[in-house]
């Protein structure tokens, strides 16, 4: 139960901000940052009204129905309308508990999605296509600006590794959870005697790193470059544009080659060394945690965060919550809020 208390405290704040915003007296600075509360108080303010009346509602239906002389008509309203609110109470205490759940410092940054396919071959390659265009699909829907990074195609169509940002609101809120081992059962377009066909592709989601978030000087980087390449080995430019950055003091090596611009890619490749060692500073901080260590397993069978079955049944289920859907194209379509939410819920009851 969420202590009344706490949901008073969120009523009197939207109030509060609302007439501070209504006033013209803030400075400049101070009126982005009590929007942007105001706004996020507004996604549940709702709820929190409706939970606190509640105790009052309840008691006045209780009341009636309680009440030896009102007539069954009026007492089977009472009943029914008891009954909604009930439900009401229980979906607006989920969402409050959702909404109150401790934030993560990087919760509202944007996002850099990175997907490699793993085990299975061919196939694996072809099921990493496929999850790009379902997180491009997510993208779509809820109005967030995703753009390639770098990108390495395989044969007949699959994609060996891809990696792209992700701009908008709340993005690595959302899909921070997504990150782990992905495992699909079905038989690939390319295999020609019917044979189902098990493979593996991972998913990591890293939050995009700010200057301040990480101070990198450039005694500790060797940057290299050379000539982009495509499919084949065909050069795509005559220029050495694509940019390799090696990160000395933790070995970390990342590269972009997606724009024709050297300048382009060298800031698109520090942007992706920021955000690997700002995830690897968040790890160190939590990695007494639980939920870190369970996300650290080791990239193979057993680890897998969730399951795609195309055939001989459809089937989409979350290995870690047991939330499961038989309708798979809708979430290769970009339907995957009843996972997040499903993974949400299951935090607060551990």
């Amino acid at each position: 139960m969420v202590p009344i208390k706490t949901i008073q405290d969120l009523i009197s704040k939207h109030s509060s901000l609302e007439k501070e915003l209504s006033s013209g007296q803030i400075e400049k600075k101070q009126y982005a940052e009590k929007s942007k509360e105001y706004s996020d108080l507004n996604d549940i303010i709702k709820e929190a009204k409706q939970y606190s009346f509640f105790d009052k509602e309840k008691k006045e239906l209780e009341k009636i129905l309680n009440d030896t002389k009102s007539d069954n008509e009026f007492k089977n309203m009472a009943k029914n309308e008891l009954e909604e609110i009930k439900k009401q109470h229980e979906a607006n205490e989920k969402k409050l508990k959702l909404f109150l759940l401790p934030k993560d410092d990087a919760d509202k940054k944007n996002a850099i999605i990175e997907i490699r396919a793993g085990t299975g071959g061919l196939e694996a390659s072809l099921f990493a296509a496929d999850l790009f265009k379902m997180y491009e699909k997510v993208s779509h829907k809820k109005k967030w600006k995703l753009e390639l990074i770098s990108i390495s195609k395989s044969d007949a169509g699959g994609l060996k590794e891809v990696i792209a940002s992700i701009k908008g609101k709340n993005i690595y809120s959302t899909l921070k959870y997504e990150s782990g081992v992905h495992r699909v059962q079905r038989v690939p377009d390319t295999e020609t005697q019917g044979r189902v066909h098990t493979s593996a592709a991972t998913v990591a989601v890293l939050p995009e790193a700010e200057e301040v978030d990480v101070n990198i000087e450039e005694k500790d980087l060797r940057i290299d470059v050379f000539r982009s390449s495509g499919p084949g080995g065909q050069s795509v430019n005559t220029t050495d544009s694509a940019v390799r950055i090696t990160h000395i003091n933790s070995g970390m090596v990342v590269q972009c080659q997606n724009e024709r611009s050297q300048l382009k890619n060298k800031n698109t490749a520090m942007k992706m060394l920021k955000a690997r060692l700002y995830q690897q500073k968040m790890d160190e901080i939590a990695t007494s945690h639980e939920e870190l260590s369970k996300q650290k397993k080791e990239i193979g069978w057993g680890s897998q965060i969730r399951s795609y079955v195309f055939h001989p049944y459809s089937l989409v289920k979350d290995h870690r919550t047991k939330y499961e859907t038989s309708n798979i194209q809708a979430v290769m379509d970009g339907d995957i809020n009843n996972f997040i939410r499903a993974y949400l819920l299951a935090k607060l009851d551990n």
